[in-house]
């Protein structure tokens, strides 16, 4: 499928930066939008993936069928924050000189309608590795699996080989997580860090265990891209994955939360989500942004 921001299903870079852009009282979205769409060599999909809000589609007059806003829950020991944005950008690549000024012209580009909000830089760890330690997007579908699971088909023009994807920012403690034995911690994830293999005893809260997707019904396969992430006295997981949907993803966040059996995914003992968002990735025309959906 040629309509595809080929930047999906791509293995993930070695290194990215997420742009959060909010947009300004008064906002010529349109335009900004026209002007970002025709930058094929910064927006093309690949290095650089593009993704609109909900908020953004609604400004524009028009409505996204699927497209809603991520969900907050409040539990006991749980927060699940919901912080929307208009635009995100997902720069993709291997030099951190190259995609900052790549950042700083895509910034540019959408002045003064966009105001860029927030800025997390991501990187690969240990071959594809969680901070840590244990190997991430073990379960990821691959393939046509892939295809099917993540990009939208039979809606039509504008609309086909379109995405959908959810994003949390997550903040590891890591003197919680090292203060852990290493059976509690393979217990915690549901794999053993020494070779990433399964563990049949692990308890109903194993991270693995709340979120096989094959284990719902529907089954629940989502596209997985997320990267580690570091700042000055912080670091974590930015949270990507793909969908046709966001209901794959939304189950799985439910059970992670306990909604459906009262049980609590383990990573809440070291890890919590800072953010989490919804966009509409829309597909390619020409090698360019697709935006008839939005009427642009």
């Amino acid at each position: 499928m040629t309509k595809i921001q080929p930047g999906i299903l791509a293995p993930v870079p070695a290194l990215a930066r997420h742009l959060f852009f909010v947009a300004t009282p008064d906002a010529d979205a349109p335009t900004a939008l026209r002007a970002l769409g025709e930058l094929g060599e910064l927006a093309d999909g690949e290095k650089t993936v593009v993704a609109l809000g909900e908020s953004l589609v609604r400004a524009l007059g028009y409505e996204i069928a699927g497209l809603r806003t991520f969900p907050s829950y409040a539990r006991a020991s749980v927060d699940i924050p919901s912080t929307p944005m208009a635009l995100w950008c997902w720069l993709r690549g291997a030099d951190r000189g190259e995609l900052m000024h790549r950042a700083r012209r895509l910034a540019y580009a959408v002045e003064p309608a966009f105001r860029l909000s927030r800025t997390i830089e991501a990187f690969q760890y240990d071959n594809g590795r969680d901070l840590t330690g244990y190997e991430d997007g073990t379960e990821n579908p691959t393939d046509a699996a892939a295809i099917a699971a993540a990009i939208v088909d039979g809606q039509g023009d504008g609309l086909d080989g379109a995405s959908f994807v959810a994003i949390q920012q997550w903040v590891h403690d890591f003197l919680k997580f090292e203060s852990m034995s290493a059976v509690e911690q393979d217990h915690a994830i549901g794999r053993r860090k020494s070779d990433n293999q399964e563990l049949e005893d692990a308890p109903p809260s194993a991270h693995v265990k709340r979120t096989a997707q094959e284990s719902f019904s529907p089954e629940a396969f989502i596209v997985r891209r997320s990267m580690p992430w570091a700042g000055e006295n912080e670091a974590g997981l930015v949270f990507v994955a793909f969908g046709k949907s966001f209901d794959a993803f939304e189950a799985q966040l439910r059970r992670m939360v306990g909604m459906d059996d009262g049980v609590a995914d383990a990573l809440f003992k070291f890890s919590h989500p800072v953010s989490g968002g919804y966009f509409w990735c829309p597909p390619l025309r020409q090698g360019r942004l697709d935006l008839r959906a939005v009427g642009l």
